[in-house]
């Protein structure tokens, strides 16, 4: 789901405690009260088209390949990734690589992702 920055503002601080918006937020259907609907969902994947514009604009990129990686990263998280940790980092920077790769999205996407400097703010949030 795309929102802009206001929503997403909302849902960040009323799903994490954080004010402002962030990028990307995964919600698993297996948390909260509709986790027995169907255990073939994973959940749903908000980004916020604004700030994937900004985030891209900054870069010199493509929206396309922003939302494409957010849209990849919120889904990893939602298939149990995460990056809290050098060794998760890892893990998960590298299915990106591997998933961008197989969309055939532009590589200025794939090495944003995977540059160990850039400070993610793709965060789960928690189905209430």
């Amino acid at each position: 789901m795309l929102v802009d920055d206001s929503a997403m503002a909302e849902l960040n601080r009323t799903h994490r405690g954080v004010a402002g918006p962030t990028d990307v937020l995964a919600f698993p259907m297996g948390e909260g009260p509709f986790m027995s609907l169907s255990a073939n969902l994973l959940g749903d994947v908000v980004i916020s088209a604004e700030t994937a514009e900004r985030q891209a604009r900054s870069r010199k990129a493509g929206l396309r390949a922003e939302l494409a990686l957010l849209l990849i990263h919120g889904i990893l998280h939602l298939a149990g990734y995460d990056h809290g940790s050098a060794p998760e980092r890892r893990r998960m920077w590298q299915k990106q690589r591997r998933l961008l790769s197989a969309c055939a999205v532009q590589a200025e996407a794939d090495a944003r992702a995977m540059v160990g400097a850039r400070r993610c703010s793709a965060r789960r949030g928690k189905r209430g």
